[in-house]
C-alpha cells in the first residue's frame, strides 16, 4: 500500500475515532439530562403532594395539581401494597412491582427512581414515595405511591439525535479522509519526485538529474539529502570511469612500451643463439645490450606495479622524517651521478606515510635532476614544513611539456633521446596523492626547473628528534624512473 494511502487511513482513523468519542459522550450527557429533567419533574410532584399534607389516599384523594415550576402531573399512577401486588390509581396503567418500590410500601425506603416497562412494552420513568392508603371498608394500610411518565418522548428525541450523530459522524469521517489525502498528496510531493527520479535513474543510467528543493522541512531536507547522495554517485562514477579509462590506457601505454625493449632483447638473443660466426667484440657488444636490455625492462616492469597502484593509499603509516628520507636519497644520488653537484637544505620535519614509496619519489626526482642538471650544474634540495623542492639549472621545461608533465609514459622533447619510461615523474605524483599532498613542477626565473612534492609535515618533538637520531631504519632501495 502506498504511504501517502497509509497516511489517509491513518488520519480518518485518528479524526473518526476522535469524532465518535465526542459523539458518544453527547449523546450520553443529553441522555442523561433529559432523563434528570424527567425525574426532577417526578420528584418536584412528589415534593408538592406531601407539602400539601396529604397522609392518606382514598377512593376520592385527588393529586395536587399542575405547579408552574414542576411542570405537568404525572398522567399515570399506581399503588403497591406490601404484598407486592399493584393497583392503578390514575391513568388505567399497570406495571410489575420491584423490590424497590415493595421496600417503600413497607417504609423502609423512600424516594426510588427507576424505569419501568408495561405488559405492552409502554417504557415509563417512575418514582416511589412512601403514603398511607385507605381502603374501602374504611381500613387503611401503607403503599408505595409510584408516579410515572412515559419516556417516549425522550426515547424520540434521543433516535433522532442518534440519526443526526451518525450521519455528522460519516460527513466528518468522509470530509476527513479527503482532507487527509489533499494535505497528504501536496506534502509527499517531493516524495513522489524523489521515487519518479530514482526510477528514471534506473531507467536511463542518468545521474545527472535533481530534485527542486524549496521547502525547509523534513521533506525538503529528504530531497536535498538525495540531491547530494546523487552528487556524490555521479562523482564516484566519474572517477569510476576516469580510474577505468587510466587503467585501458595504462595496459595500452604499457603494452606499447614493453614491446620495443621485448624485441630487441629477443632479437639480441636470437642472434647469439643462431651460431652464427661473431666477433668476439660483436659478442660482447649484444651481451652489454642484452644486459642492459634487461635491466630496462626490469625498471619498466617496476614501475608499471607501481603505477598500477592508482591513488590506493598505504596499508600502513608511520611517523617518517622526510629529512632523513631525503639525505639517504642524497647519498644515492652522489653516488649514482658523481658529476653533479648537490646542495641540500634540509629541516627536520615528520610526515606521515610509506617510507618506501616516499624513497622512491624523492629518488625519481633526484634522478631526473641529474639528468637535466645541465653538465654537472648544481642541484639544488632542501626540506621544509610544506614539503620537499628539487631545483636543477638546466635548460628548464618546454612550454608545450609543462601541462603534462606528471602524465604516464609523458616524455618531453628533450627526454625522449634519454633511457627511461616516461614513469617516474608519475609516480612522484601519484605518491604525493597518496599522501594527501600534490606534485607541482615550474621554470625557475634564472634557468632550470623546480619540482615541488608538498606533503603535510610538522616539526617533530625534542623526543622525536631524539629517536630519529638513534635509529634510521633501513635505506630505501634504488628506484629508476625519468620524465621531464
Amino acid at each position: 500500500m502506498l504511504l501517502r494511502r497509509r497516511i489517509s487511513i491513518v488520519a480518518a482513523v485518528t479524526v473518526a475515532a476522535a469524532v465518535a468519542v465526542a459523539m458518544v459522550a453527547s449523546y450520553f450527557i443529553v441522555r442523561g439530562r433529559l432523563i434528570e429533567q424527567l425525574d426532577s419533574e417526578l420528584v418536584a410532584q412528589a415534593q408538592r403532594y406531601e407539602a400539601l399534607g396529604v397522609a392518606a389516599i382514598g377512593p376520592h384523594t385527588r393529586l395536587p395539581s399542575n405547579s408552574a415550576n414542576g411542570g405537568a402531573n404525572a398522567p399515570y399512577v399506581q399503588l403497591v401494597y406490601p404484598a407486592g401486588h399493584t393497583q392503578s390509581y390514575l391513568g388505567g396503567l399497570s406495571w410489575p412491582s420491584t423490590p424497590a418500590t415493595v421496600a417503600v410500601a413497607n417504609g423502609t425506603s423512600n424516594g426510588v427512581l427507576e424505569t419501568a416497562t408495561t405488559s405492552n412494552g409502554f417504557t415509563l420513568r417512575t418514582y416511589a414515595f412512601h403514603a398511607v392508603a385507605t381502603l374501602a371498608n374504611g381500613y387503611s394500610t401503607p403503599v408505595a405511591v409510584v408516579l410515572a411518565r412515559p419516556l417516549g418522548p425522550v426515547q424520540s428525541v434521543l433516535t433522532s439525535l442518534r440519526l443526526i450523530l451518525v450521519l455528522l459522524f460519516l460527513t466528518v469521517v468522509a470530509l476527513a479522509a479527503l482532507l487527509a489525502r489533499i494535505a497528504t498528496r501536496r506534502v509527499l510531493r517531493p516524495l513522489a519526485e524523489v521515487t519518479a527520479t530514482a526510477q528514471l535513474i534506473g531507467e536511463t543510467d542518468d545521474l545527472s538529474r535533481r530534485l527542486a528543493v524549496d521547502k525547509d522541512d523534513e521533506v525538503g531536507q529528504l530531497a536535498a539529502r538525495f540531491n547530494e547522495m546523487l552528487e556524490r554517485l555521479e562523482a564516484s562514477r566519474a572517477a569510476l570511469d576516469a580510474s577505468a579509462r587510466a587503467q585501458r590506457q595504462l595496459v595500452a601505454d604499457a603494452s606499447h612500451e614493453l614491446r620495443t625493449p621485448v624485441t630487441s632483447l629477443r632479437t639480441n638473443i636470437e642472434v647469439l643463439l643462431s651460431g652464427a660466426a661473431l666477433a668476439g667484440e660483436d659478442r660482447e657488444r649484444l651481451l652489454r645490450d642484452v644486459v642492459e636490455q634487461s635491466e630496462e625492462l626490469s625498471n619498466l616492469v617496476s614501475d608499471l606495479i607501481e603505477v598500477a597502484r592508482g591513488d590506493t593509499p598505504p596499508a600502513e603509516l608511520v611517523d617518517v622524517r622526510l629529512d632523513q628520507l631525503a639525505e639517504e636519497a642524497l647519498d644515492r644520488a652522489r653516488r649514482n651521478a658523481p658529476e653533479v653537484d648537490y646542495t641540500e637544505d634540509l629541516e627536520p620535519v615528520l610526515v606521515r606515510g610509506d617510507p618506501d614509496r616516499l624513497a622512491r619519489a624523492i629518488n625519481n626526482l633526484l634522478d631526473n635532476a641529474a639528468l637535466h642538471a645541465g653538465h654537472g650544474g648544481p642541484v639544488e634540495v632542501s626540506v621544509d614544513v610544506g614539503g620537499l623542492t628539487v631545483r636543477d639549472h638546466g635548460d628548464g621545461i618546454a612550454a608545450e611539456d609543462l601541462p603534462h608533465i606528471f602524465d604516464r609514459f609523458y616524455r618531453g622533447a628533450n627526454s625522449r633521446a634519454r633511457q627511461g619510461s616516461g614513469l617516474g615523474l608519475a609516480i612522484v605524483s601519484q605518491t604525493a596523492a597518496q599522501h594527501g599532498g600534490r606534485a607541482s613542477a615550474e621554470n625557475a626565473r634564472d634557468g632550470g626547473a623546480s619540482f615541488r612534492l608538498a606533503l603535510p609535515c610538522r616539526k617533530p618533538t625534542a623526543p622525536e628528534t631524539e629517536q630519529a637520531s638513534h635509529h634510521h631504519g633501513p635505506r630505501p632501495p634504488a628506484a629508476v624512473g625519468f620524465s621531464d
